[in-house]
């Protein structure tokens, strides 16, 4: 109840944790001046953060005159967090310490499925396996991790924990990666979040977008989709919806991720090499003969005419989607990520020219600085900030 004992008890315990998370190491005296509470309050509430094994008294000040105070620290030792990227073909992992310090990161590969009514146990049975291994490597046990944030490639209602439109490889395994069975299988809190969500949370804290007030993370690849934050808050809109963009129109009323994504873009380049002169084969003769989206950003940066010219189309398709999104939303910064958005050195030039030209909004364009690991980091930091949330009560 506000106002008695027991609740100003945590109301000054929750003061004094976020001054040495926020601070560092710092004297109870230290505490007493930057929270506003009184030194005896101080004592007490440190002593049972103490007990709790919240906080630790790490040795002296080294202050130049009189008694040496005791300094001391925040335990980011006492529990730790981990963040799983669920993909359709590698599962990424890794554990972080209560300050958000990922201290371990794992890629392990998605094994194939032995078929649909066995897909569900087995993704659980080697979810489970993996983050065994991933605590036994860092000889942690359970009672250690208090929390594990799951991105899912898929929508994520953020009010029953339900999936819908899951990526195709992974379909049939929704139920599997669902609230409920999650928690049934491992004995800590759950946390789902759509993956592109995650990224934007991870780019933000650690990546392209610290401090942005609005951005827009795109992520280009097997599929396409957009994590939008506005002041440090991600926007989930009905049912998780916000930011599922596959569905939008562009060129001749075709869907957004039947032109960008990695199999439009191969079906462009299809369709363009079709109609190139002979002269231009030779060029290209690799990918032709083996085509896939890295080769041709390999052939684009080795100067092949064939590959910059239809990535230079390319561009322009990409470029009409980013257009619609800063008319809606006049994002600050747009961040590209994913196996093809994440190309920027090729992309960008394209990009920031037809902006200059054509965009009556102009946010800054960059690509994602973490890579294959924003995910799992955006899904350390929901983790992270469960537990504290959990810990200060």
């Amino acid at each position: 109840m506000a106002g008695s004992p027991q609740y100003m008890r945590n109301l000054n315990e929750n003061l004094i944790m976020d001054a040495l998370i926020a601070m560092g190491d710092m004297s109870r005296a230290d505490i007493s001046r930057y929270t506003k509470l009184s030194k005896p309050t101080v004592s007490s509430a440190v002593e049972h953060l103490i007990e709790r094994n919240l906080v630790l008294e790490t040795g002296r000040a080294d202050n130049a005159q009189g008694r040496k105070a005791t300094l001391i620290r925040f335990n980011q030792a006492a529990y730790y967090v981990c963040g799983v990227d669920i993909g359709a073909t590698q599962i990424r992992m890794a554990l972080a310490d209560l300050r958000g310090a990922v201290l371990d990161y794992r890629t392990y590969p998605m094994e194939a499925n032995s078929g649909r009514d066995q897909a569900g146990t087995q993704i659980l049975d080697l979810l489970r396996r993996y983050t065994d291994e991933l605590l036994a490597a860092n000889h942690l046990t359970w009672e250690q991790i208090q929390c594990i944030g799951f991105g899912i490639p898929g929508v994520v209602n953020p009010n029953s924990g339900e999936i819908s439109r899951i990526v195709s490889p992974l379909e049939g395994m929704e139920e599997a990666l669902e609230m409920n069975s999650l928690s049934k299988v491992f004995p800590c809190k759950i946390i789902l979040e759509n993956d592109v969500n995650l990224a934007a949370l991870g780019e933000y804290t650690n990546g392209a977008a610290v401090e942005s007030d609005l951005f827009v993370f795109m992520s280009i690849g097997a599929g396409t989709g957009a994590g939008i934050m506005v002041n440090g808050q991600l926007l989930r809109g009905m049912g998780g919806l916000t930011g599922e963009l596959a569905e939008m129109l562009l060129k001749g009323g075709r869907r957004l991720e039947d032109m960008l994504s990695a199999d439009g873009l191969m079906k462009l380049a299809r369709e363009m090499q079709a109609h190139f002169p002979e002269e231009y084969d030779s060029g290209t003769a690799e990918f032709r003969k083996h085509p896939t989206p890295e080769r041709l950003f390999e052939a684009a940066r080795s100067g092949e005419v064939q590959a910059v010219q239809i990535l230079e189309q390319y561009s322009h398709w990409l470029a009409m989607a980013l257009h619609h999104i800063c008319v809606i939303l006049a994002p600050d910064l747009i961040v590209l990520g994913g196996g093809i958005g994440g190309n920027g050195d090729v992309l960008l030039p394209f990009l920031r020219q037809i902006r200059s030209e054509q965009f009556s909004v102009q946010p800054k364009l960059t690509c994602s600085k973490l890579g294959d690991r924003a995910v799992a980091t955006g899904a350390v930091q929901v983790a992270l900030q469960q537990t504290i949330l959990h810990l200060q009560h």
